[in-house]
């Protein structure tokens, strides 16, 4: 992939998260936790080099903070894992707000675990978990009825959206998982809501990191970083192409399509407002001017 384009920007793909999850509740997975004020960034101090990153850090409406990890598996390094995790968030958060910050470990186990024990302790400190069994959850029932509403055009509740991008979750092993991924892109697509697509599929990146395919991410990224107008150029785009009986693995082809992909990528930043001067670190003047003649043919 040429570095640069839409879907592989993280300034868009970060606060798409972000905005997609803002006030969304926990409540749809069991937990009664305060609603969700934002998305910290998961990027720790002293992280090994052999080391995942955390899945999520979020900032509930009480102050106090939720780390969320997925996993498929118990066991006890992972209980170690979290209180690395947790020794790190607690450091950063202290530098930055000068207080102690109140941390929920959240534990959300795939189909693969029915249970699981939720509490870690090491003789001076004890690590207490709040866990969810997605096993328990109907997934085929819930996968049904939302299929039926998204078919009928019809608005998804709260519960059901959240429910869904923890679908694929609910599968037996990696081939399991990866057919449900593909059937709640499936139904993402169909969604008109735009709005709500945008926080089920960037959810569903996020939960379905560790087993999800590269192909399937990447039609992930490029559908969630790709805003309507964006979607509108490149398919100008292609449609011109074909008109012109230009081929992919043509070097004029490939280098019309890089340059464009670019555009696409600026007007999608410039559409989710962010800053010109962010933008021009990774694009140039010209790169912004076409992007930004292009959203104007659009209005």
């Amino acid at each position: 992939m040429a570095e640069g384009i839409a879907y592989q920007n993280k300034d868009i793909e970060f606060k798409i998260l972000s905005e997609a999850y803002r006030e969304r509740s926990f409540e749809a997975y069991g937990l009664k936790l305060p609603r969700i004020r934002e998305v910290r960034p998961t990027d720790l101090p002293a992280v090994s080099a052999n080391e995942m990153r955390m899945d999520n850090l979020f900032l509930l409406e009480d102050g106090t903070y939720a780390l969320v990890d997925y996993e498929s598996a118990d066991k006890e390094q992972d209980r170690i894992k979290y209180m690395n995790y947790i020794a790190r968030v607690v450091q950063k958060l202290y530098r930055e707000e000068g207080r102690v910050p109140y941390i929920r470990m959240i534990v959300v186990y795939t189909g693969d675990v029915e249970r699981a024990a939720a509490q870690f302790r090491t003789g001076c400190i004890t690590l207490q978990m709040e866990q969810v069994f997605v096993s328990r959850i109907p997934a085929e029932e819930i996968y049904q009825g939302v299929r039926h509403k998204v078919e009928r055009g019809e608005a998804l509740t709260e519960q059901e959206t959240m429910q869904l991008i923890i679908l694929p979750l609910a599968g037996k092993g990696l081939e399991d998982k990866q057919k449900r991924i593909r059937q709640v892109i499936g139904l993402a697509k169909q969604m008109s809501d735009e709005r709500e697509q945008k926080f089920v599929f960037s959810g569903l990146l996020v939960v379905t990191d560790k087993f999800i395919s590269r192909e399937d991410a990447e039609e992930i990224r490029r559908e969630l970083t790709m805003t309507k107008v964006g979607r509108l150029i490149f398919e100008e785009g292609l449609a011109e192409g074909e008109r012109r009986g230009e081929k992919r693995g043509e070097k004029r082809g490939e280098e019309r399509e890089k340059k464009r992909q670019r555009i696409i990528a600026v007007a999608n930043m410039l559409d989710l407002d962010i800053p010109e001067q962010k933008i021009l670190e990774k694009y140039s003047q010209e790169e912004l001017k076409a992007a930004k003649e292009a959203l104007e043919q659009k209005i």
